[in-house]
């Protein structure tokens, strides 16, 4: 009896185990997060006197969350930038990736539509992506970068 207790106990806990592995752990980008990125990104793109710059924080669907463009701003920026942040935030690496392979000559990646273009950079937390920040309109795709990288720096994502 002893015997078939413990069986019992022990296919239970094995099927518990099969159901938890068919759903990963998820976290949310909440629009409070995305406002803490938001802050940092754009301090240091006042620090560091950037003429302009429009930075958006996607979800990890890709969809926009938050998106700010500072007076004097290049029109379009704001469109080029939620576009790197959605490209970061779908193929899960920073849009420098997929420009840097257009550039060494793999051209059909233009036709996945998606903004190749450097400035975009996944938003990790735990491990996990939830989301992506685009920046555009800076003083140079660098400093696109630098700004999107700082934003990074939001005490929840350390």
């Amino acid at each position: 009896m002893k015997q078939l207790t413990f069986l019992f106990f022990l296919a239970f806990a094995c099927l518990q185990n099969i159901h938890a592995q068919q759903v990963n752990e998820t976290y949310e980008l909440t629009l409070a997060g995305a406002r803490d990125i938001l802050a940092q990104a754009m301090t240091y793109a006042k620090e560091h006197k950037a003429p302009g710059a429009a930075v958006a924080i996607v979800d990890a669907a890709g969809t926009l969350v938050l998106l700010e463009r500072m007076d004097g701003t290049f029109l379009i920026s704001s469109e080029v930038s939620y576009g790197k942040a959605r490209s970061a935030a779908l193929f899960r690496f920073p849009t420098i990736k997929l420009e840097d392979n257009i550039n060494g000559g793999r051209t059909a990646l233009l036709s996945t539509g998606e903004v190749s273009l450097k400035g975009g950079i996944p938003i990790t937390y735990k491990g996990k992506i939830i989301g992506g920040i685009g920046v555009s309109g800076a003083a140079s795709a660098d400093q696109d970068v630098e700004i999107a990288m700082a934003g990074l720096t939001a005490a929840f994502l350390q």
